[in-house]
């Protein structure tokens, strides 16, 4: 297989064709003009002050409940850091973030996955395992078009995560870079914004709506919180890369933010639409839930069709796909996330095609 014939649906980023990078260059030039001395010096370990005081009034909070940090996979670490101690009882969804999982394995804390269902998290099942004594330091979810499971927590939910965060005294790690890559539905409210109790910290990346290069991303929480974090940002690295959240600030300011997220919303929203209609033409046994916004969606097989022997056969048809059992500390034997953010609609039924005789192949 030649490198142009790959179809690849393992990577989460979007295509070339859908960044703005006219308007990237342009926001850098202005970010230069405008402050040369924020651009070019080491900053603060709270990040580009302007960017911060824009994402604060973006989720309506201070400035000082902000730390913007270098992509959110970086705000995760912090927090983890911050929270966590090896042998802490952890709540993850079941599948989630592969990353993530390894960063808290590594960590060593103790993990106890829920499992998702179309509407997000089992929050029955988290009752269950809160009422047999674990006692979580904190629960790790993402909320909107869930990375890899696809799927979005409902309203109601999202008010029961809070309440039950409260009462057994859990801090809710809302991961959410996906939030603004809606193609269908109504926007929920973040549980950031529904919080009375301070149990919520709030991540979130500039990754999905501006570019994965500029790595900018941020934690909101309370403000106590935020600043023991910035004190050990400090000693790490001084500062973020400042020059990355100059341009990403004035990419902000000047409104090319919000053109920049309907490009990505109306090619992903085609994107995913294709590719649930080839999944259902192509690999009619394949369940899946398709999703709102994002930019993944997870497939699940019949028993007789591994993950294990489908992505190597995938990959000698061309076609590069992720093994579900990577999202999960056990199972996830008969699934696939596909990333269809990088895939063009052109080559998305060619992709499934291959991946269906894959799949046959596999099972033969």
């Amino acid at each position: 297989m030649t490198a142009e014939q790959l179809i690849s649906f393992a990577r989460g980023a979007p295509s070339l064709d859908i960044v703005d990078v006219e308007g990237l260059k342009a926001a850098a030039v202005r970010a230069f003009d405008a402050d040369p001395a924020g651009v070019t010096a080491y900053g603060t370990s709270v990040g580009y002050l302007p960017l911060r005081k824009w994402i604060a009034e973006k989720h309506g909070v201070t400035p000082e409940q902000v730390l913007v940090t270098n992509g959110s996979l970086q705000a995760d670490a912090f927090l983890f850091d911050h929270l966590v101690r090896p042998g802490d009882a952890v709540v993850v969804e079941r599948p989630t973030y592969d990353r993530t999982l390894q960063n808290l394995q590594r960590m060593g804390s103790e993990l106890h996955g829920v499992s998702i269902q179309p509407d997000g998290l089992d929050t029955a099942e988290l009752r269950k395992l809160l009422e047999s004594g674990v006692r979580p330091r904190l629960a790790h979810i993402i909320p909107n078009y869930q990375n890899p499971a696809g799927v979005t927590l409902s309203l109601e939910k999202r008010r029961e995560l809070l309440d039950l965060a409260a009462e057994y005294g859990f801090t809710i790690f809302e991961d959410d870079p996906y939030a603004d890559i809606r193609f269908r539905g109504e926007a929920l409210p973040s549980m950031l914004s529904l919080d009375t109790r301070d149990v919520v910290v709030h991540a979130s990346s500039f990754t999905k709506t501006v570019c994965p290069g500029v790595r900018v991303g941020y934690l909101v929480g309370p403000a106590d919180l935020i600043a023991d974090i910035a004190k050990k940002a400090t000693s790490l690295y001084i500062s973020p890369g400042m020059v990355a959240q100059a341009i990403v600030h004035q990419f902000c300011v000047s409104g090319q933010i919000d053109r920049s997220i309907d490009t990505v919303r109306a090619a992903l929203g085609e994107r995913a639409r294709v590719l649930a209609e080839s999944l259902r033409r192509h690999l009619p046994q394949a369940r899946f839930v398709e999703p709102d916004g994002g930019y993944f969606l997870w497939v699940e097989f019949p028993e007789d069709v591994l993950a294990d022997q489908v992505a190597p056969a995938a990959a000698e048809r061309g076609v590069a796909v992720v093994k579900g059992s990577d999202f999960v500390v056990d199972g996830g034997r008969n699934a696939l996330r596909l990333a269809f953010s990088a895939v063009t609609a052109d080559k998305i039924d060619e992709g499934v095609r291959r991946l269906a005789e894959a799949v046959e192949a596999a099972r033969g």
